[in-house]
């Protein structure tokens, strides 16, 4: 039986509600988010220079939790958790007001501690992502506060919740919204003074891969984008171009910074400064975006979750129930493409290793679209995949597996999200894989084989197979002349 999990997150800019559904697969717990609530409460806004939190902010803070209540009557008080975060973690009168906010909610309210915040962020952001023994470093600029955690699989090694937000340091150094150099200065380098306390046993552990969780960095990775700034991701290079750009124009302009959410325009000096500091201190190249965050590891703590299973597999196993995929032409599919990506020859990497699992993967689920309607079926899956929750699934994960579904029959995708000839190589045996399943049976065994080098593809296969099949050589004749346009070519050869 499916179990209702809610998670409340009484950020110092915004206050959010999670609820997810806990299903069971094969004897594994994964949530499901099935609704989410998000309301821009700035809580930090209304601290006072002694650290009082001021009536109007606590009001705004009472009528955000009272709607939040109504989607949460009737829960179980075991499977609610809600936790307040920095600004009442210093505000002066938080115990005077504490009960006024439980009233609102209809639940008790923990007000935690850095570090559980830190940890709890560690724990969201690390089940939304692929598993890895990678070391990851993630960091998560809230309105009050900093958390910089190092950790590897599903344990932190070390974390730290640092006293400057995206609304702190806004109102400190940009009260009146106008920006300058000198101040853009004052601010780098009072958050630079705030992570050198950390860096350097930071790098000396190191990491991997660097995630920005919540709002601020979102918030950049869109502005980066859309600007040009930074094609992928956050970069120094396009932080730095974002500083100049808010100088220059002496303000934050959203006219001329698309992908600006307005709610988070106010707040962006700020939470810009934070991270330039962050990125010099800790010599970060390269961050991307990284899901979950502490709600979700509100959520998984409630579930008392501890697995290092791979979430995706779990996912996958759950698409292809909801949406009745024919698992024997799954399995047939995944088995002919495997066989022929082992014959590329692909150097053994992470990368390789990676790419094989995305192809397994869509193999599994290139006919989910079949439930929704036969007729352009491939469109309808490649959809699905980029759109729809997956657990475990980062969107750049999605963005593939929707290209490789709509790449899979027909005419190729125009854009790669990968744009590599591994990744073309892959679409390739997924599509050979499919034309040779068509009839939907087993094959005793591969009746053909591959060579590749470089863009050139000879397919070898027996000449008397082949003119038993004429449908069969009729559509590989078509796949030489589809992939000429993407500038490979393909020669077919009897023996």
């Amino acid at each position: 039986m499916d179990t209702l999990l809610a998670a409340i997150d009484l950020g110092s800019n915004s206050f959010r509600l999670s609820i997810g559904r806990v299903v069971q697969l094969d004897g594994v717990a994964q949530i499901y988010s099935i609704d989410r609530l998000k309301e821009h409460v700035r809580l930090a806004a209304g601290l006072g220079p002694d650290n009082v939190l001021d009536e109007e902010a606590v009001l705004r803070a009472e009528e955000s939790l009272r709607r939040f209540a109504e989607r949460i009557e009737g829960f179980h008080p075991n499977r609610v958790r809600a936790v307040a975060t920095n600004t009442l973690r210093i505000a002066k009168n938080a115990k005077e007001l504490l009960p006024r906010l439980e009233t609102a909610l209809g639940f008790p309210i923990e007000i935690i501690s850095g570090q559980e915040e830190a940890r709890l962020i560690f724990t969201g952001v690390s089940h939304e992502l692929p598993p890895s023994t990678d070391r990851r470093l993630m960091i998560d600029i809230g309105g009050g506060s900093t958390e910089i955690i190092i950790g590897q699989e599903l344990r932190p090694l070390h974390m730290s919740s640092l006293s400057m937000g995206c609304v702190s340091y806004t109102r400190r150094f940009f009260p009146d919204g106008r920006i300058t150099e000198q101040r853009m200065r004052k601010a780098v380098m009072a958050a630079r003074r705030e992570v050198e306390t950390i860096a350097r046993q930071y790098k000396r552990t190191g990491w991997e891969e660097a995630y920005g969780s919540s709002g601020t960095a979102k918030g950049l990775i869109a502005v980066l984008a859309e600007t040009g700034m930074s094609p992928k991701g956050i970069t120094r290079e396009g932080l730095e171009k974002l500083k100049a750009k808010l100088i220059h124009d002496g303000k934050v302009d959203m006219a001329t910074l698309p992908g600006l959410k307005p709610d988070r325009a106010v707040v962006l000096a700020g939470g810009l400064a934070i991270m330039l500091a962050a990125f010099l201190e800790l010599k970060i190249s390269l961050m991307r975006a990284g899901d979950g965050a502490l709600r979700v590891g509100v959520l998984y703590d409630l579930l008392g979750r501890d697995s290092n299973h791979d979430k995706r597999d779990e996912t996958v196993k759950q698409f292809m129930r909801r949406y009745h995929i024919d698992v024997h032409q799954a399995q047939r599919v995944e088995r002919i493409a495997l066989a022929l990506f082992d014959q590329l020859g692909l150097p053994d990497s992470q990368e390789k290793d990676e790419l094989a699992r995305i192809l397994r993967w869509v193999a599994k689920l290139h006919e989910v679209g079949i439930s929704i309607s036969h007729s352009n079926y491939d469109k309808h899956t490649a959809y699905v995949l980029g759109n729809a929750d997956m657990p475990g699934f980062s969107t750049d994960d999605q963005a593939l597996l929707s290209a490789f579904a709509l790449g899979h029959q027909g005419k190729l995708p125009k854009h790669m999200p990968e744009n590599t000839r591994a990744h073309w190589l892959a679409l390739f045996c997924l599509r050979l894989a499919v034309l040779l399943c068509r009839r939907r049976e087993s094959l005793p065994e591969l009746p053909l084989s591959i060579n590749v080098r470089n863009k050139h593809i000879v397919v070898h296969a027996s000449k008397a197979w082949l003119r038993s099949r004429p449908l069969t050589a009729y559509s590989l004749e078509g796949e030489r002349t589809e992939w000429k346009k993407a500038g490979f070519n393909i020669a077919l050869e009897e023996q």
